[in-house]
């Protein structure tokens, strides 16, 4: 079955935070309790950088985002000739909603993003234990660029050039 992706709302911000929450505890979940949080959403909210997809009864399940974080984007390991890279972050989907491409529709829709945004590449920060993920990105062809220590976690640091 075929999900409109859309541009979130305001009116989406509670549906969005039960959604990062009912992700938290999972397995290959590395969130803490207070990441994201509803101050994160509003963020987004506000540089209308968060995406949802909803399913036939209009309700969200999967979000991203289009993230702004200055220390992910002064890393070293991102290539020079690929910047400017745009970043995105917080990929979730509905637990029941697992296992059928939706991350992948997601990322997909993202990526279409950035390139308009006219951004050269994309880059993701991705725990080293998170499986599922890891597989997803390796579908779409990005490269592990380097490995780095942020907020208490050791990531993978994905890029993919933008064509």
């Amino acid at each position: 079955m075929a999900y409109h992706i859309s541009l979130a709302t305001s009116e989406n911000k509670d549906a969005v935070l039960r959604l990062y929450q009912e992700q938290k505890g999972r397995p290959f979940c590395f969130w803490s309790e207070d990441y994201p949080s509803m101050e994160t959403i509003e963020d987004d909210l506000s540089r209308n950088a968060l995406f949802v997809m909803k399913d036939e009864n209009g309700g969200i399940i999967a979000a991203i985002s289009i993230e702004k974080d200055e220390a992910v984007d002064a890393l070293a390991c991102w290539s020079p000739s690929l910047r400017p890279g745009g970043e995105y972050a917080r990929l979730a989907v509905k637990p029941a909603y697992q296992n059928q491409g939706l991350a992948r529709q997601m990322v997909s829709h993202v990526l279409d993003k950035l390139k308009e945004e006219g951004f050269k590449s994309a880059h993701i920060l991705v725990n080293t234990d998170n499986v599922p993920a890891i597989r997803t990105y390796a579908h779409f062809g990005f490269r592990v660029a380097g490995e780095c220590e942020m907020y208490d976690q050791h990531f993978l640091c994905y890029e993919k050039e933008l064509v």
